[in-house]
């Protein structure tokens, strides 16, 4: 699709029925939340009106306004930030329980909370994790469905591409998004479910191989060795609820990942590509790992935010996931920043510091969090992916009879 003859009204259906067919298999009887920022009401709607062609039997929609956060957190006091309502919690437990099906929108200024106090930013963030632990527990262990995809407001736009008008900014934008999930092929879903038999393809080989340690390096100094906990398991694109049912996480999906063992990250990685943590960009640094956790860091951007992070709670300074995605993906390839790490993480090896998913071990979903901490994933309250992938990135895997596998190579998987 050339962008000149491009027309996001052609195409805005064809994505919502691909996301809520494909990404969440909406069918009938299903409950769908929505969360999403008010910018986009239009497309929500017509989310809503797809998801009641397939047969859902209730939508909620639940809308952000980052404008209305910024004057909450100007405005109000520290105690009255960190007070969650009852009722918040009622509600997000009770669709959860329902096994309620959750499509998250991500599109927000990367500079919205640019100018506020770091410190009501931090304490707001833990007491509502620590407040909807049960929600997001039952989230990460793959309870029911749940779906992130991306949407093209004017004060992304505009930060992505900063040279074209607001309008432009915004059609463009929507451009490169459905370009990130094939929907200008001859049959997106076709295009979609062969990418998938390929992302699997890679995590078969990883699983088969049983390796012990991954071992990090690239010429920007990341020279990092990450442990697997026995019986990892590496996922690509797709999940299964707890029902059984098929989804996908992320659309986008580049990547296969699993959990690294908590105790067992040494030396030091960098960041190949800024980090947008609720509103805040945080660029140029490194983290230095001694059995498994932080013990040195600094940013040349945004260091008070990335301290922020470590500082979440007492694991939050360990890794709880580590991601593959080839350097020659088709979003790497068009060499954007999106300053959004649905998409940046999709372009680039990532890892995450916090919590691991459940799902990363075998029979993981059905454990507590003290048998998991066990067997080595990591529990906390936050899960902050960050990029550290760039076409100079190697990565060999070591089995436990010290037989070395090469299994990235400037920058690409060649398993």
């Amino acid at each position: 699709m050339d962008f000149k003859n491009f027309k996001v009204e052609d195409y805005i259906e064809k994505y919502s029925e691909l996301v809520l067919k494909i990404g969440l298999k909406i069918h009938d009887g299903d409950i769908l939340v929505i969360r999403g920022p008010i910018e986009a009401y239009d497309f929500i709607r017509v989310l809503t009106r797809v998801a009641y062609d397939l047969k859902a039997k209730e939508v909620v929609v639940d809308y952000r306004d980052t404008e209305i956060s910024k004057l909450k957190f100007k405005n109000e006091s520290i105690e009255t930030l960190t007070d969650i309502p009852q009722h918040k919690i009622d509600k997000e437990n009770y669709y959860m329980d329902k096994k309620a099906k959750y499509l998250s929108i991500t599109g927000v200024d990367p500079d919205a909370f640019k100018e506020i106090d770091s410190e009501k930013l931090l304490k707001s963030n833990i007491a509502s994790s620590k407040a909807l632990r049960d929600f997001s527990d039952k989230m990460m262990a793959n309870f029911t469905s749940w779906c992130v995809i991306g949407a093209s407001i004017e004060p992304w736009a505009k930060k992505v591409f900063p040279d074209l008008s607001g309008k432009e900014a915004v059609k463009k934008l929507w451009y490169e998004i459905f370009n990130t999930v094939r929907l200008f092929e001859d049959d997106p879903e076709i295009a979609l479910e062969n990418h998938i038999k390929n992302l699997n393809h890679y995590a078969k080989v990883l699983n088969e191989s049983r390796f012990k340690e991954l071992r990090y390096s690239s010429k920007k100094g990341t020279d990092l060795s990450v442990k697997l906990p026995e019986n990892y398991i590496f996922a690509g694109a797709t999940d299964k609820n707890s029902s059984g049912e098929e989804f996908i996480a992320n659309m986008p999906s580049e990547e296969v990942f699993s959990a690294p063992h908590r105790e067992g990250v040494n030396g030091s990685v960098y960041n190949t590509l800024p980090l947008n943590y609720n509103g805040n960009l945080i660029d140029d640094f490194y983290l230095k790992f001694k059995d498994g956790k932080v013990i040195e860091y600094d940013a040349k951007v945004g260091k008070d935010y990335l301290r922020n992070i470590l500082e979440t709670d007492e694991n939050s300074k360990r890794l709880g996931e580590v991601a593959l995605v080839s350097y020659n993906t088709p979003i790497s390839m068009r060499k954007i920043l999106f300053f959004n790490t649905l998409y940046d993480e999709n372009a680039s090896c990532h890892l995450a510091l916090g919590k691991a998913y459940p799902s990363c071990i075998e029979g993981g979903e059905d454990m507590s969090i003290e048998e998991l901490e066990k067997l080595g994933l990591n529990d906390s309250l936050s899960h902050v992916d960050f990029m550290v992938g760039d076409e100079t990135t190697n990565i060999v895997g070591i089995k436990e009879d010290g037989e070395e596998v090469q299994i990235f190579k400037d920058g690409n998987f060649v398993i």
